[in-house]
Parts: C-alpha cells; sequence; structure tokens
C-alpha cells in the first residue's frame, strides 16, 4: 500500500451471501436435496450363521488343545462307554431270560398239553375198541378210562385254546378239535347201543367213529402237537445265543478304561487312579458276569433239550404208536375182514396192516422209536422203564401172531381170548395185558424225563437271574467311578 491510500474493508455476510454491507441478514435458503441418479445401493450381506454342530465342533477342538479339555472329553467317553455297556447287557440278558423262562412256564408245558390231547384221544379210541369187544356188558374199568380220556382231551383244548392266541395254526387245530370231539362221542355212543342189543350195525359205528379219529382228529391234534413244539423251539432260539453286542461293548469299554489308566500314570507317574480303578471292576464284573452266566445258562438249556425235550418227543410217540397199534388190533377182529387194503397184489386186512406198520415203527430194545429212547436215556432211572417197555413189546408180537393164527384158522373166541383175555385162555398173558404194560412202562418214562427237562431248564433259567438289573447297577456305578476319577485329575487344575 502507498502512501494517501486509505484501506477499505468489506464484509460479506456468511454462505456466499451477496447483500451489501450493513444490510441485515438474510436467511439462508435452503436447497432442494437433489434426487440420487440410479437404484439405490444394496446392502452389504450378513455372514452366514454356522451351525451348532460346527461351533461345538470347534470348541471341542479348542479344548483338546489343553490338558483338562481332553481329560474331559476322555471322562466323558468312557462314562458313555460303560453306561451303554450296561444297557445293551440288561437289553440282551432280559429278552434271554424272558425267553429261557417261557420255555420253562409256557411252550414246553404247552407242548406237553398237546402231545396229552393226542395220547388222551388215541387212547380213548382204544378203550372204546376194547369195550366192543368184551361184548353187550362192557368192563366197568374200560368206561372208565374211556371217559376219563375224553375229559382230559377235553380240559386240555380249554387250555390249548386259551393259550393260542394269534397264532392260528393252533386256533385252527383247537377249533376243529372242539367241533369233532362231540361228533365222535356221539358215533362211540351210538356203537355202544347196538352192542348191547347185539346188532352187527354197532360194528359199523365204531369203524365209522375210527375213521374220524383216524383221518380228522389225531391229524389236527398233530398239527397242534407240531405248532406248540415249533413255538417252543423258537424260544429255545431266543434264549441261547451269545449276546455278542454287549460283549463287544464290555470289551471296548474295558480296553478304554485300561487305556485311560495308563496314560494318566504316564503323565503324572501315579500308579492307581480310585476312580477308574472301581470303573475298571465294575466294567470287569459285569463282563465275566455276563460270560460266564450266559454260558452255564446256556449249558443248561442245552441238557434241557437234549435230555429232556428229545426225548420226550421220541416217547411221546412210541406211546402213540402202542395207542394206534392196540386201537387197529382190535378193530381187526370187530371189522372180521370187512375192510381191506392191497399188499404187494394181495387183500389184506386194513387194520391188521396198519398195527403191522404201527409195530415195527415202535421197533424194540434196538430199533425204531424205542431203540432211539434208550439211546437218549442218560441214567438208569431213565432206561429201565424203557427196556421193560421194549420187553413187553416183545411179548405183546408174540401173542399177537398166536391170536392171528386162531383167528385165520376159524377160532374166533380163541383169538378174542388172546386180545382180551378169557376163561378159555388162562394162564396165557393177553396182548391187552402187553398193551397195558408197555403204556404204564412208557408213561414212567415220560415223567422221569419230564423231570430231568425240569431240573436242566431251571438251572438253565436260574443263571441268568439277577444278570438284567445287576449289570444296569454296576454300569451305572463304573460311570459315576470314571467321571470322578477324571474330576479328580482335574481338580489338581485348579
Amino acid at each position: 500500500m502507498t502512501k494517501g491510500e486509505v484501506e477499505v474493508k468489506v464484509t460479506y455476510p456468511p454462505n456466499g451471501s451477496t447483500a451489501s454491507p450493513g444490510a441485515p441478514a438474510q436467511p439462508t435458503p435452503t436447497m432442494p436435496a437433489v434426487p440420487p441418479q440410479g437404484p439405490p445401493p444394496e446392502p452389504a450381506a450378513a455372514a452366514p450363521r454356522r451351525t451348532a454342530w460346527a461351533e461345538g465342533t470347534d470348541r471341542l477342538r479348542v479344548a483338546a488343545t489343553t490338558e483338562p479339555g481332553r481329560l474331559r472329553i476322555i471322562g466323558a467317553v468312557l462314562a458313555l462307554l460303560v453306561v451303554a455297556f450296561g444297557a445293551v447287557t440288561t437289553w440282551q440278558m432280559t429278552e434271554r431270560s424272558t425267553a429261557a423262562d417261557d420255555v420253562l412256564r409256557r411252550s414246553q408245558p404247552l407242548s406237553a398239553d398237546a402231545a396229552a390231547i393226542y395220547r388222551s384221544l388215541a387212547d380213548a379210541n382204544t378203550a372204546a375198541s376194547s369195550g366192543f369187544l368184551a361184548g353187550g356188558q362192557e368192563p366197568t374199568a374200560v368206561r372208565d378210562r374211556y371217559e376219563r380220556d375224553i375229559e382230559r382231551a377235553s380240559q386240555k383244548l380249554a387250555t390249548a385254546a386259551a393259550a393260542a392266541g394269534s397264532d392260528s395254526s393252533s386256533a385252527t387245530a383247537v377249533g376243529k378239535l372242539n367241533k369233532l370231539l362231540p361228533q365222535y362221542t356221539g358215533l362211540i355212543e351210538r356203537a355202544r347201543a347196538n352192542n348191547r342189543q347185539g346188532l352187527p350195525l354197532g360194528g359199523a359205528y365204531l369203524r365209522y367213529a375210527n375213521d374220524k379219529m383216524q383221518t380228522q382228529m389225531l391229524p389236527a391234534a398233530e398239527k397242534l402237537y407240531k405248532a406248540e413244539n415249533a413255538r417252543l423251539n423258537s424260544d429255545y432260539g431266543n434264549a441261547k445265543p451269545y449276546p455278542w453286542f454287549a460283549i463287544s461293548l464290555g470289551v471296548l469299554a474295558l480296553a478304554a478304561l485300561v487305556w485311560a489308566q495308563r496314560r494318566n500314570y504316564r503323565r503324572t507317574n501315579r500308579v492307581f487312579n480310585h476312580g477308574l480303578l472301581a470303573a475298571t471292576a465294575a466294567t470287569t464284573v459285569v463282563l465275566l458276569w455276563l460270560v460266564v452266566g450266559h454260558t452255564f445258562a446256556r449249558s443248561g438249556l442245552d441238557e434241557s433239550y437234549d435230555h429232556g425235550v428229545r426225548s420226550l418227543n421220541v416217547l411221546n410217540d412210541a406211546r402213540i404208536s402202542s395207542l394206534k397199534a392196540r386201537g387197529d388190533e382190535n378193530l381187526t377182529l370187530v371189522s372180521r375182514g370187512a375192510e381191506t387194503t392191497e399188499v404187494a397184489g394181495e387183500a389184506e386186512d386194513k387194520f391188521d396192516v396198519s398195527y403191522r406198520a404201527q409195530m415195527k415203527r415202535l421197533g424194540g430194545a434196538e430199533s425204531g422209536l424205542l431203540g432211539r429212547a434208550a439211546d437218549l436215556a442218560d441214567d438208569p432211572d431213565g432206561e429201565r422203564p424203557v427196556a421193560e417197555a421194549a420187553k413187553n413189546v416183545g411179548v405183546w408180537k408174540d401173542r399177537h401172531k398166536e391170536a392171528r393164527s386162531s383167528d385165520d384158522s376159524g377160532d374166533y373166541q380163541g383169538a378174542l381170548d388172546k386180545i382180551i383175555g378169557g376163561k378159555n385162555d388162562r394162564g396165557a398173558q393177553p396182548t391187552g395185558e402187553c398193551f397195558d404194560n408197555v403204556d404204564a412202562a412208557l408213561d414212567r418214562a415220560l415223567g422221569h424225563e419230564q423231570q430231568e427237562f425240569k431240573r436242566a431248564a431251571k438251572d438253565g433259567r436260574g443263571a441268568m437271574t439277577g444278570l438284567p438289573v445287576g449289570a444296569a447297577v454296576l454300569a451305572v456305578l463304573g460311570a459315576a467311578g470314571a467321571v470322578l476319577g477324571i474330576g479328580r485329575r482335574l481338580s489338581e487344575y485348579r
């Protein structure tokens, strides 16, 4: 600036106003917002949330990098293995224990009842033909035997009907027998009524009743017997297999516990961890109890089957064959050749042919059903009645040949005396007495084998007593011991 010049200051309003100096301030106008050009920008995408499994895996991975974290994982795995072992042992042994109990208390008794139905029906048929041969005055003992057989069959059928349940095969057989039994007894009563009057029509009724028994009733009873035997075999099949799943889990749990204790020793130089030691002891006890207990149970069940059920089946078949043979022998005299069948091109009496077939099946001391029964008998009390039955079968065959010889020569009364006994054949044993001796001996053998079955089956069932509950309790204690043992180590890091 030069001398004489005057400095002038001009003050402008704020915000760039053009108002003159000294003028009052004017409000600053607000400019309208300029709308943005184009679509608005998209917001930034949020990061996807991780799954709970992934987060849990990360936490475990982080925890596994420290010793306390690793100990917690080891403790959880040990407890889980021990509890799983106890749970599987309880489950599998409960199933096997229930099946063994069914063998002893349900399926075998029902199989015995089915066999009793068959025997009672066959014996009733035999008694009816024996009474018919005696003439119009039927012996009281024979009549009583027939009525006892019918009553026993009715009672056993009621039991079988209650136990059949959803088993359609058994229910069908029981229903058929309940329908046929009154028809059969009605035919027998008609045969008796005609026989008392000396009418030959009685023999026709008796043969008709026998045909109904042989072709309809006994096959239905045999079907029931087979169905109950199948149920028995199924129960044996459920009770005897080894619990391999439980055993494998037990071995795995025990190995894990041993590894954990070895790891603990190598890191701390301490020989024992009381909690882990208790868990190992509990697991070892359950595993040994499982293996040894089931082995003894299986042995008892095997014995009950081999020396009980198998012998009972053979003896039942032998007794049924003797009953059929006796019925056929009686009907040979009742029919007097009215019914024949062709054998090797020749006509022979139908009932005598059937008698020979049944006696061949029955066999003797070294053949047939009696020979098999003798082989299965494993003690003198079981062998003696079978040997006695075989001896009487031999006498029976001899006396039957004599009776057939008398009948073929026209001496009907002589043949009748040799079959049912009579005043003209005193001193000689009739075939009816031989049959009674065979039947009584087989009955004693059946009673003995039934007791053998019960003893062995009870031993097998008893070997599993307490195992399901004991395994569960010991597994819980073992898991608690493992957790406490690991917890003891964790406390050292606090």
